[in-house]
């Protein structure tokens, strides 16, 4: 009996081993990529220190635990866990990009195609075109904000971690601060920021004729089921109805389509309806990218399709060193992956505070950026078209007429247009304990006259 009784607790014991080492096989790929592709950006697109990536952005978890390898030479990092190994590596004018289904050599020899010059020079050009910025008066109390931004970067105030804080005042940046290690030149990652950065590009296509964001997208593959009535509206909004899964804290639908996958939007596009398209409201990273991958079939080659987001968006409103990365299939990834300087994200504000004018120039068709700021059904306020919204008073201390762009790691860019306000803030503050936003807001509401 005895016997018995220990023979089947050896076989539970030795199942629950299979079990465990089944499940984290499964994570591998998840755990040594995130290292490799976040470390690989960090230190080849921003200009930081491994040392310094590891014990911040990357100590947590089980991440914390890879060893990872810093090729200068060849631009890359590998990172390895266990039995598990994963490589990301940088090319000129695409950054970084986790390998996946791809031949390296053959990767490598994918070149980003030249961009036409610059109009202007930003070091000599004024605001906001340029970085020569004027010291305007405002209306708004200086020294309150300095002492704002001393605590929040010097202090660590407001919890979480901020690298670089902005504060845009009728259009001109009012405090300007960074950690020690960063500076005004510094490409941050924008997380699902880029989501936002994403419907400009769109609104830009809506504007020129090419795309309706009420017509059905015509993926081939949606052609013959439910599918097939998802529109550019559905996607923008998060009410595809396609099933996901958007946790970040396991083996999820984006945790998987960011670090196993080679084609990121096939991953999304491929998911099952699990609601009928229009009646439930959720976020989905997966729908971002499907929408770049519908951009890309817009245009005649790659070439074109690479300079678009350049010669459309991003030279037309100052930003210069702007980096959107793509999947190992060539598609960017519009739901995670920009990196741009604080300047750059506060720039981006102040086309949309502007209505989409930038310069004298109308950048997004009228009336796009109230339909990007209009709650989407089913969101309880909360959602618009790629930005989020404050109609359901999240923050209470900010007026209700707020939307924002928000990074998973607490990258934000909170736009005020009746205080004619944009507040940028990245660093690393991750959920569950986060920034206080809300307190950081109302404190830099407090400063205006």
């Amino acid at each position: 009996m005895k016997k018995r009784i220990l023979f089947s607790m050896l076989v539970v014991l030795l199942l629950a081993i299979i079990g465990g080492a089944i499940y984290i096989n499964s994570l591998m790929p998840i755990i040594t990529g995130y290292a490799a592709k976040n470390l690989c950006s960090a230190v080849f697109v921003s200009g930081r220190f491994p040392i310094e990536v590891e014990a911040k952005d990357l100590n947590f978890s089980f991440i914390k635990l890879n060893e990872n390898t810093v090729n200068y030479e060849k631009k890359s990092v590998t990172s390895r866990f266990l039995w598990g190994k994963s490589t990301a590596i940088y090319r000129a004018g695409f950054g970084c990009t986790l390998l996946r289904g791809v031949d390296e050599t053959k990767f490598q020899n994918i070149t980003f195609p030249e961009l036409p010059e610059l109009a202007y020079d930003p070091a000599v050009t004024e605001w906001p075109l340029g970085d020569v910025v004027p010291g305007t008066d405002t209306g708004i109390n200086r020294e309150e904000l300095d002492q704002i931004s001393k605590k929040l970067i010097d202090e660590d105030a407001y919890q979480g971690t901020a690298y670089a804080f902005l504060v845009l005042h009728q259009g001109i940046p009012v405090v300007e601060r960074y950690k020690p290690q960063f500076n005004e030149k510094t490409r941050f990652l924008g997380w699902s920021m880029t989501k936002s950065i994403t419907n400009a590009l769109i609104g830009i296509l809506v504007k020129d004729g090419i795309w309706d964001i009420n017509q059905p997208v015509d993926l081939p593959e949606w052609r013959d089921d439910a599918r097939k009535s998802i529109t550019l509206k559905n996607l923008m909004q998060m009410q595809s109805g396609l099933q996901w899964n958007e946790n970040y804290g396991n083996r999820s639908d984006v945790t998987v389509m960011l670090h196993c996958e080679n084609d990121f939007a096939k991953f999304a596009y491929s998911q099952p309806l699990k609601y009928p398209v229009g009646s439930h409201w959720y976020y989905s990273s997966g729908t971002t990218n499907i929408v770049t991958h519908l951009m890309r079939q817009k245009f005649a080659d790659d070439a074109e399709f690479y300079t678009f987001p350049f010669t459309r968006l991003f030279h037309k409103i100052g930003i210069t060193n702007a980096v959107l990365e793509p999947d190992p299939s060539g598609n960017p990834v519009g739901s995670s992956y920009l990196y741009a300087t604080a300047r750059d994200y506060a720039r981006f504000a102040l086309l949309y505070l502007q209505d989409g004018i930038f310069n004298g120039e109308r950048i997004l068709p009228e009336g796009w950026v109230n339909y990007s700021a209009t709650p989407a059904e089913n969101s309880d306020g909360r959602y618009g078209a790629f930005f989020w919204l404050n109609r359901d008073t999240h923050y209470p201390s900010a007026p209700e007429d707020m939307f924002s762009c928000q990074g998973h790691d607490g990258q934000q860019i909170f736009i005020i247009p009746s205080k004619e306000l944009a507040v940028v803030v990245l660093g690393y503050s991750p959920k569950p304990v986060g920034m206080n936003f809300n307190a950081l807001l109302g404190d830099v509401l407090a400063t205006l006259k």
